[in-house]
């Protein structure tokens, strides 16, 4: 009997918690609850890890350093240790340190001046935290990593105990661990409704085959977060969610194979101009069967839901990734692409974390380590949520993450 069966064949049980979506930040959370001995229940549409939603595409950058708030540090540094844990339990490999390189224009970085403004902040938080680091120059830059062509005016924040993690492999895992210590999953079946029920103590969870019952519910579904909302008839936290297809590629390193590998080449993260366009980051090659420079950068102009997004990437969207990004700043990189993969982020106005219990259902929780920067925390986020819902002493705080912060300030 699979899991899913399973657990839908015990459709009247009651847990202590559910948890709806089993992504980055839900299986994360499922895995925390099974290990503190309760009973839990995930619930996802699909079968994860898949290539649906925000958490595939082989690699994500982690770093401990946080430009984008100091807040987000802890879970960065608990995630990290949790990814090691993990590998001890299962024998995979999940978090790969390879270093990781920010850099912009210097100038631009003195004057706090857009995007670029990001280096320093994030050189001020290592400070700050006692996290090892170097400030490079341009020549620094060129004498560490000579795959790099620089303009000559760049400044460099190089972290030593940074690199990716494995999306696929690390959500897998959370999950294996979870089920082999009592957690049930449900899969293939997509939740229609979570709703009060009695006194208001209990939490009913529908899916379009059966409903289940539980004392607190976390709602996790990235993408189908806003659909989620909507059908919950809550338009006003619906409008607090937008979602954006992104796009990565990866380039066929030829002869260049070694100069890029991890141990060579960090995971990097480079603003080079002012314009929402003038910025990628990428990856050293995370696959030794299939080596490649896997680069990307974020878009936020254009809107998707999950159910309209285009999930090919033609050759022209390939093509011009590598014209007007790669090609004069990784010369030794032809324009031979291997694949190409689109992924979904899930957005705020403010590009933070929403954390909050839903208005009117104290009971469930939504979760959404969303921006474009969430995997790195989720870990972290999961043990927090898991103590939070479980009403358990907790190291870390997530009040930064209440959506009240949206109520009352214009975006940033």
């Amino acid at each position: 009997m699979t899991q899913s069966q399973s657990s839908s064949s015990s459709s009247s049980s009651h847990y202590d918690v559910i948890v709806v979506g089993l992504g980055a930040l839900g299986a994360a959370t499922l895995y925390q609850l099974s290990q503190r001995g309760v009973r839990v229940l995930g619930i996802d549409q699909f079968s994860p890890p898949h290539d649906q939603g925000s958490s595939h595409g082989d690699s994500r950058i982690t770093r401990l350093a946080v430009g984008e708030g100091d807040e987000y540090v802890p879970f960065v540094q608990r995630s990290h240790a949790i990814w090691r844990e993990l590998e001890a339990r299962t024998g995979k490999p999940l978090m790969t340190t390879t270093g990781g390189l920010i850099l912009a224009p210097r100038d631009r970085v003195a004057e706090h001046h857009g995007k670029s403004d990001f280096v320093r902040r994030t050189i001020a938080c290592a400070e700050r935290f006692g996290i090892a680091h170097e400030v490079l120059d341009a020549a620094g830059i060129r004498t560490r990593f000579p795959q790099f062509h620089l303009q000559g005016d760049e400044i460099g924040y190089y972290e030593h105990d940074a690199g990716f993690v494995r999306p696929e492999d690390a959500i897998g895992a959370q999950l294996a661990v979870a089920r082999a210590s009592g957690a049930r999953t449900l899969t293939g079946e997509r939740v229609l409704a979570v709703e009060s029920v009695g006194n208001g103590d209990t939490v009913c969870v529908r899916t379009g085959s059966a409903s289940f019952t539980a004392d607190r519910a976390v709602v996790a579904a990235g993408a189908w977060l806003p659909a989620f909302l909507g059908a919950q008839a809550r338009a006003d936290w619906q409008a607090d969610f937008s979602v954006h297809r992104q796009v990565m590629h990866w380039f066929d390193t030829g002869s260049a194979t070694a100069d890029f590998a991890p141990g060579r080449f960090p995971i990097f993260i480079w603003m080079f101009g002012d314009g929402p366009e003038d910025y990628m980051y990428g990856f050293p090659s995370s696959d030794p069967s299939q080596p490649a420079l896997k680069v990307a950068t974020e878009q936020y102009v254009a809107a998707t839901t999950p159910d309209t997004i285009d999930r090919t990437v033609s050759a022209e969207e390939t093509a011009a990734m590598y014209r007007e990004r790669v090609a004069g700043r990784f010369p030794q990189i032809g324009g031979r692409a291997l694949k190409a993969r689109a992924c979904m982020y899930t957005v705020t106005p403010d590009r933070r974390f929403v954390i909050d219990a839903l208005d009117g259902l104290p009971r469930v929780l939504i979760a959404s380590a969303c921006s474009g920067h969430g995997f790195k925390h989720s870990a972290g986020l999961g043990e927090a949520i898991a103590d939070h819902v479980l009403d358990r002493p907790s190291e870390f705080d997530l009040r930064p993450f209440a959506r009240q912060r949206l109520l009352e300030k214009a975006p940033a």
